[in-house]
């Protein structure tokens, strides 16, 4: 197939807004795709390479030949070229790599190069959403979306997906390629996501009938696979990182089970018990530097139970993968109460934020783990709102900011592959956090105006606010309130990030009518 048939699709897909109308120049690409190609095409769909490192970024696109004006290029060709410059090396390693970038974008016309781009950059602009294209598959392959989704949820990944549902025989086929996807201990599946309530009582009047409220860590969400002393830790975007959690290793390899697989999160904690900052957690999880090894340990937690010696649970009411979970983690299993009392989850909630943590999960009692998507059957409490957004820009900073990026502006997704203002924000920065986001949002620098750097929209940020009004000046008609930064997400990308219908739902009738 020619790239030039993908880039057509990828910029007609960018070019509505409609979900409808993206998913049916989905599928007709997707029908018309040989099956050699499904792999990389299901994966270019999706807005990534399949080299995880190429080694070029923005920097190396700079100076790139004009467009070419006849389409030539094939995407195995290029996903072999990409292949090549990703396994480049050592001295010269660079040099190779850049001749090699200019040759390809050289091939490439105007639809191509900006397919490219994007996928080099990881910012593809076109709406495409894993979600969006999993249905576009099951569509074109005549399969019930529902059998194509799980089966994602259990191989960790689309393309493998794609491939067995797009290369068989016939809707029958299909079928039984989807249903062979099963959960294999030591291959990480796409985690549980949870919903937001305002309060405690929303989540019970949301959920009904009895609850299981767990206390919401503030760690890093990790998957923990054990087959036999084999042992693999997971992040929640399934990146491994086994070896750099020894000590998470050795916890999970004393409990009782041979086979198991864990959801939970790790966190350092003080002498006390109660948890370090959420930066030293992050820093020990992302490095394996010896000495920062040395004086923060992780400890693990566990709030969920898919697998137990030869056991699948995913599908099992939640009290009864608790039940396992106790008896296989012990000590490790995450605190929690199980009521349908809305004032006694009050108190817990109160309970648990005045231990230093996060907040709370409110669970439903008989929801099955609806791996890979943000189930209802969670909902998750704060102490107060907050929103996961991206940085869009920043302005300089003055007085005593001058010289650094100080005011970051601040979106929500709008679902269609963009962002939606909600305002800016300078508040809770320390001294180390400016120096830090001043460095890296030179990295994503798109533009500069002398006074505000617009970015690549890839840095999501965690953001606490008061409430939110409703405005003129922004396009998304909202504003927030008293928004302060709480910390740097790096473990989210900004495809994650909160959507700007979450932000609506978030308001809802307290929104008061004051333009701002």
């Amino acid at each position: 197939m020619l790239l030039a048939d993908v880039a057509a699709t990828s910029t007609q897909v960018a070019a509505t807004r409609s979900r409808l109308a993206k998913r049916a120049l989905l599928v007709d690409l997707l029908r018309r795709t040989p099956p050699d190609d499904v792999e990389v095409v299901s994966r270019y769909l999706g807005g990534e390479l399949r080299q995880r490192r190429t080694g070029l970024g923005w920097r190396s696109l700079s100076g790139l030949p004009g467009p070419a004006e006849q389409a030539t290029l094939t995407v195995l060709g290029v996903d072999a070229a990409f292949e090549a410059m990703a396994s480049l090396s050592g001295p010269g390693s660079s040099v190779a790599r850049s001749a090699a970038a200019r040759q390809l974008f050289a091939a490439a016309t105007a639809d191509e190069q900006r397919l490219l781009r994007g996928l080099v950059t990881g910012e593809l602009r076109q709406g495409s959403l894993d979600a969006l294209l999993l249905d576009a598959v099951a569509e074109a392959a005549g399969v019930p979306p529902e059998a194509v989704r799980r089966a994602a949820m259990l191989a960790g990944a689309t393309e493998p997906v794609a491939v067995a549902a797009l290369t068989a025989a016939d809707p029958e086929g299909a079928a039984a390629a989807l249903a062979s996807f099963g959960l294999v201990v030591g291959r990480p599946v796409r985690p549980m996501l949870a919903q937001s309530a305002p309060d405690v009582a929303a989540a019970l009047d949301q959920l009904g009938g009895l609850v299981v409220v767990d206390t919401k860590l503030d760690g890093i969400r990790i998957q923990v696979h054990r087959r036999g002393d084999e042992v693999r830790v997971f992040t929640r975007s399934l990146d491994e990182i086994t070896d750099r959690v020894p000590e998470i290793v050795a916890a999970v390899r004393r409990l009782p089970a041979s086979d198991v697989v864990l959801d939970g999160e790790a966190l350092a904690l003080d002498a006390s018990g109660r948890p370090r900052p959420f930066q030293e957690t992050a820093s020990r999880s992302a490095t394996r530097d010896a000495d920062v090894a040395a004086t923060t340990d992780l400890t693990p937690f566990f709030f969920d139970v898919l697998h137990v010696d030869g056991r699948d649970l995913l599908d099992a009411p939640l009290l009864d993968r608790l039940a396992a979970l106790d008896a296989v983690a012990g000590p490790l299993a995450v605190e929690r109460l199980v009521t349908d009392d809305v004032a006694a989850a009050q108190q817990r909630f109160a309970d648990v934020v005045a231990a230093g943590q996060e907040g709370v999960v409110v669970k439903a009692s008989t929801a099955p783990y609806e791996a890979g998507r943000r189930g209802a059957g969670w909902v998750k409490v704060k102490p107060r709102h907050t929103l996961d957004l991206v940085v869009l820009a920043v302005e300089r900073g003055s007085g005593r900011r001058a010289g650094l990026l100080s005011n970051i502006h601040l979106g929500a997704r709008d679902g269609a592959g963009g962002f939606v203002m909600l305002g800016k924000t300078f508040k809770g920065m320390t001294d180390e956090m400016l120096a830090w986001q001043t460095e890296r949002f030179r990295e994503l620098e798109v533009a500069d105006d002398g006074w505000t750097v617009t970015l690549r929209p890839e840095q999501v940020v965690e953001i606490a606010f008061d409430g939110l009004q409703r405005s003129t000046r922004y396009p998304g008609g909202l504003a927030l309130r008293f928004a302060r930064v709480l910390r740097y997400r790096d473990d989210k990308p900004a495809a994650e990030a909160d959507t700007i219908d979450t932000v609506r739902a978030l308001a809802g009738p307290v929104a008061d009518s004051q333009d701002v």
